[in-house]
């Protein structure tokens, strides 16, 4: 059996993966509270949020559920509430004619707004105190970690960050 290799829990580099467990740990808190102050239940606004940041791109029930990680059974059942609830519409898909695609609504926009703006505010204020280089390495180091994130979720071997020293 493989050991982990001791850590100074003082390190810079140490509590900088500590943090990003925290953000990931809060996440669903987040979008729990953000479902409850739209009215809809946690899956609807994570079905939501999904259909919002896959634009312009079409997605379908399947695609949503895939995302999601439940069945298409499941994933239909939530679409079929935040049609209901006047927060998604069905429409063609724009080159499968088999296909429907998920669009959320403009009071479906109007209501993550109204429910996020505070987060919005609080996180604008937040990195509008970085100065430009600071935000500059912040976005970097960011983008990596969404990068190592996603291809740990979709079972991707990991890829070793970029220096963008090296590149062409």
């Amino acid at each position: 059996m493989d050991s982990l290799p001791s850590v100074d829990r003082t390190d810079v580099r140490f509590m900088l993966g500590m943090q990003l467990r925290e953000l990931l740990r809060l996440a669903p808190s987040v979008h729990a509270r953000l479902a409850a102050e739209i009215g809809i239940g946690v899956t609807d606004a994570l079905a939501l949020d999904h259909a919002m940041a896959s634009l312009p791109d079409p997605m379908g029930v399947g695609d949503l559920a895939h995302r999601l990680g439940i069945r298409s059974a499941s994933a239909t059942v939530a679409v079929d509430r935040l049609v209901s609830s006047g927060h998604m519409e069905r429409t063609p898909h724009p080159t499968d004619r088999r296909r429907t695609s998920l669009q959320p609504t403009d009071s479906a926009y109007a209501d993550a707004r109204r429910a996020s703006a505070p987060l919005v505010t609080a996180i604008r204020e937040l990195t509008g105190d970085l100065d430009d280089e600071s935000a500059a390495r912040v976005h970097a180091f960011l983008e990596q970690a969404i990068l190592v994130l996603r291809n740990y979720a979709d079972h991707v071997e990991p890829v070793s960050p970029q220096d963008p020293s090296t590149e062409d």
